[in-house]
């Protein structure tokens, strides 16, 4: 693997803000159920829990989708809460995940623990050491975690939640105890990326998937500290991707907990939020997610917004908003990258 191929690759120039041949691209949740070569490896185990499981099979489905799409870089095929499992936590796919034993208020914190090793996510690092042998040396490897909120939600909802009740209970009835779980969710994170990091990838990235239920005054006191110390523990290794969504009036707060990159959602016109989260730092993003369902005329300017809204400056990733849905037609995925690389090109 050439070091110098992987530092010079278009990705990683985007990531440092440096001239590109053309935009970037790479797509949340590309390895997925709406490809063809995914479900035949899908159809091999039980769960989504057993996939991500299975490194040979995990590698498999990250390494296809990257070179079926043709996009600028592969992410981990693994998924957000099976890290609490080693924390003291009971998952389950049903088929979405599941708590068994969520952490409510009042409840002992006794029960809970920070990791101790990488290697208690052994599986994800192994995926990430056959995938980091099997790309192309000028494709960087992507690692993630949930960040700090968004793990301990799901710790303590037992799964997804439109009002996330339980959580804000915890964070403004015992502020004592939502920092203590905290600290043990931040100490986690940061073992688990160093591990990737060390196993392979080249950058990691953060989802905050529920960050955008918060105010920005609850943000900053009781998430912005936790995700800065993850962001600063790693940033030295590697650049991070700092990704919230549903709530635009968190972005001047989200570029002050960190990050090299700042991931937009849909919810935001992307040279505005640019210029919220200031253009010494790259932006990934933005293409609402259901654009991909329409004909390939309206994708086709729909891709060119973004692409303008960028205004050509060095720094763009191009993304989804967010995730691919079910159902997306592959082609039009395909087609959305070679439209990107086609029109992104200075």
């Amino acid at each position: 693997m050439s070091d110098s191929r992987l530092h010079n690759s278009r990705f990683m120039k985007a990531v440092r803000c440096e001239p590109t041949d053309t935009t970037p691209v790479w797509i949340m949740r590309q390895a997925g159920r709406y490809l063809p070569e995914y479900m035949e490896v899908r159809r091999q185990v039980n769960s989504v829990l057993e996939l991500c499981r299975r490194s040979d099979l995990a590698a498999e489905v990250t390494v296809t989708a990257q070179q079926v799409l043709g996009v600028d870089a592969a992410i981990l095929f693994a998924d957000l809460p099976p890290l609490l499992i080693p924390m003291g936590f009971d998952l389950s796919y049903e088929p979405g995940p599941t708590i068994h034993n969520p952490l409510r208020l009042g409840d002992s914190l006794n029960r809970v623990r920070a990791i101790e090793s990488a290697e208690e996510m052994g599986e994800v690092l192994e995926t990430a050491r056959l995938v980091r042998s099997q790309l192309a040396d000028n494709i960087p490897l992507i690692g993630f975690s949930g960040a700090p909120f968004t793990l301990a939600s799901y710790a303590i909802e037992g799964g997804g939640s439109k009002d996330f009740k339980h959580t804000k209970m915890l964070m403004y009835a015992d502020p004592g105890a939502w920092e203590a779980f905290m600290e043990r969710v931040v100490e986690s994170v940061i073992i688990y990326l160093k591990g990737q990091v060390a196993a392979g990838c080249q950058l990691v990235q953060l989802f905050d998937s529920w960050g955008g239920c918060l105010s920005p005054s609850d943000y900053r006191r009781f998430v912005m500290p936790y995700t800065q110390k993850v962001i600063r523990a790693i940033e030295s290794e590697v650049p991070v991707i700092n990704f919230l969504t549903g709530n635009p009036a968190l972005l001047p707060l989200l570029k002050e907990a960190g990050g090299q990159v700042i991931g937009l959602d849909w919810r935001v016109d992307l040279k505005e939020g640019w210029r919220t989260v200031g253009h010494d730092v790259a932006v990934q993003g933005n293409l609402d997610p259901i654009s991909l369902f329409a004909d390939l005329d309206t994708l086709r300017q729909r891709t060119k917004d973004v692409l303008d809204a960028a205004e050509g400056r060095a720094g763009h990733i191009f993304n989804l908003g967010h995730g691919v849905m079910p159902g997306m037609k592959p082609e039009n995925v395909k087609a959305l990258v070679e439209m990107v690389h086609e029109l992104g090109q200075q």
